[in-house]
């Protein structure tokens, strides 16, 4: 499967989420997301999100898990998804 790059526009970068910390089983849309407790990627399928699914990932614990999402594209290059990261002064562990 051929990559697909999205290029987002500064005008794009808050009304698309991109950027925003929410927590984990808050994740409702499709793209890449980095654990700010660990800085690892996550990428999270269009299949991951649709209604009445089960999540593919569950995480439980007594504190709340926040994640910052970087791309609509969950496919995005682990190169662009390191520069995106940063870019939100995340924490990068991939």
């Amino acid at each position: 499967m051929a990559a697909h790059t999205t290029t987002v526009k500064e005008a794009d970068w808050n009304t698309k989420g991109f950027g925003t910390q929410v927590p984990f089983e808050a994740i409702n849309e499709a793209g890449c997301y980095v654990c700010n407790w660990s800085g690892h990627l996550l990428r999270i399928p269009e299949d991951g999100v649709k209604p009445g699914r089960s999540p593919l990932v569950n995480i439980c614990g007594t504190e709340p898990l926040f994640v910052t999402k970087i791309s609509g594209n969950p496919y995005i290059p682990l190169s662009k998804a390191r520069m995106l990261a940063a870019d939100c002064d995340t924490i990068v562990n991939f």
